[in-house]
């Protein structure tokens, strides 16, 4: 964590209560050697915000079942039908599960994809944050769409990354990883809000006695002799030190990211509709902060354009699985928590401009298994999109009687963000990036477009 102070003030609290001194308290350090400007975040200017789109990605790491979720198959054997019932929605002809009752009465404003293909089976978000698989990959590797919608449209208000980051890390960084700029470069990558276990990649730093003022002074300096390292490198990592560089200066001078990630300036009511999370830190997983899914929206209103999360962990095959005791545990918060962002976004008048996708790396078999769990099942999985002016209020795809194979409508990891895209006003056929060789990329595979019954 690093802690920068500023001049002691008498006008109230600044972040969390101080009223003497001013101060700045990010976490997530990640990719060593960029000190200070890796771990800062910008802010929204002070002023009125100008309207923009954004995409909030919940990331659920493990494989959720999709099968007791948001596709029951009540006909099937025991074996596979599994123990949850399904209910009716507002929406006639839709029936989710039964723990799922927050968001059954506001089914009009969702969209269950039934019938995600094609994934590649690792215990990672690779797909759910690039919609690529890993081979093939050029030179520096596939961008997030954070990162693309970062260097397309760049920062919503100046000081502000476009791309932010509420994903929690693990030693193993596999269920967690964010994804990177790949080969658009670090200045692009999600700017990280937490680090592993909530904590900082490294020890506490603190710049005791140092002003925002004096910092800015030294910046001026740094930039005098860093004008020939610039000159050497005309992209990459002295690029993208140069982007968070600009932007953690940004950070000093106002207070709109701070305050965004504080929710005891959000109405109470507010946060009390997203239900409490339990943060206890899971051991390959992410801890269950419903509270992250309104700081999310806090963070779009602050002007991010990309806001990523992950939220508990969905491997529950293995002995200690017991998929149906976690299902119970976990569908209730993440029910209460995505429902409640969904209608905060609809009472703010943000669902046009505000995109929800909520998915895992892949499905989960038919048949339960010994431990009273699904095993992996890469051939299918599901979503669950809202907002970004699409038409909700309908499914796409549809299983077989087993819930392990498509019977009509298959629908891609890059489809889906083709659709995410265009919410971001995108064009998918023309918009391009040089790689690392000099090749124009596309965001997306040729021929590869929008969820065209969304659009």
């Amino acid at each position: 964590m690093l802690t920068i102070w500023g001049k002691s003030s008498a006008k109230g609290s600044f972040c969390d209560g101080y009223s003497r001194r001013n101060f700045l308290k990010i976490g997530g350090m990640a990719y060593g050697g960029l000190s200070l400007p890796k771990v800062l975040s910008g802010e929204a200017t002070a002023g009125q915000r100008r309207p923009h789109k954004a995409i909030i990605n919940i990331y659920l790491p493990g494989g959720p079942p999709h099968q007791d979720m948001w596709d029951l198959k009540t006909e099937a054997p025991t074996e596979i039908r599994g123990e949850f019932s399904p209910i009716e929605t507002n929406v006639p002809g839709i029936e989710i599960c039964e723990l799922f009752p927050r968001m059954a009465q506001m089914m009009d404003k969702f969209v269950p994809i039934r019938t995600i293909v094609g994934a590649f089976g690792a215990h990672d978000g690779y797909q759910c944050m690039t919609g690529r698989v890993p081979q093939n990959a050029p030179a520096g590797g596939w961008p997030s769409g954070g990162a693309w919608i970062s260097k397309i449209q760049g920062p919503s208000n100046p000081g502000v990354p476009a791309n932010l980051s509420l994903m929690y890390q693990t030693g193993e960084r596999r269920w967690g990883q964010p994804g990177n700029g790949g080969f658009l470069g670090v200045g692009h990558s999600p700017f990280p809000l937490i680090g592993g276990k909530g904590q900082s990649a490294s020890d506490d730093m603190t710049l005791n006695g140092v002003t925002l003022e004096r910092l800015q002074e030294r910046d001026s300096l740094v930039r005098a002799f860093d004008v020939f390292r610039r000159d050497a490198d005309a992209r990459g990592l002295m690029e993208g030190m140069d982007t968070y560089h600009n932007q953690a200066l940004g950070i000093l001078t106002s207070t709109g990211l701070c305050d965004a990630l504080d929710l005891s300036k959000e109405d109470p009511a507010i946060v009390a509709r997203y239900g409490k999370g339990d943060p206890v830190y899971s051991r390959d997983g992410a801890p269950k902060m419903v509270e992250n899914f309104c700081i999310a929206r806090r963070l779009v209103e602050a002007g991010a354009r990309v806001v990523t999360l992950n939220f508990s962990r969905w491997d529950w095959h293995g002995p200690d699985g017991k998929n149906f005791v976690r299902a119970r545990e976990d569908f209730p918060l993440l029910d209460q928590a995505l429902s409640a962002l969904v209608m905060d976004l609809h009472e703010r008048g943000l669902e046009k401009d505000v995109s929800v996708v909520c998915w895992g790396e892949f499905g989960r078999t038919p048949r339960i298994n010994a431990q009273a769990g699904r095993d992996h099942w890469p051939q299918l999985s599901c979503a669950m999109m809202a907002g970004g002016g699409m038409r909700t209020g309908q499914v796409i795809g549809a299983t077989d009687r087993l819930g392990g194979e498509v019977r009509n409508r298959p629908v891609t990891f890059q489809e889906v963000f083709a659709t995410l895209y265009h919410n971001m006003g995108i064009d998918v056929n023309t918009v391009t990036a040089m790689d690392l060789h000099g090749r124009p990329q596309y965001l997306v595979e040729s021929g590869v477009q929008p969820i065209h019954e969304l659009i």
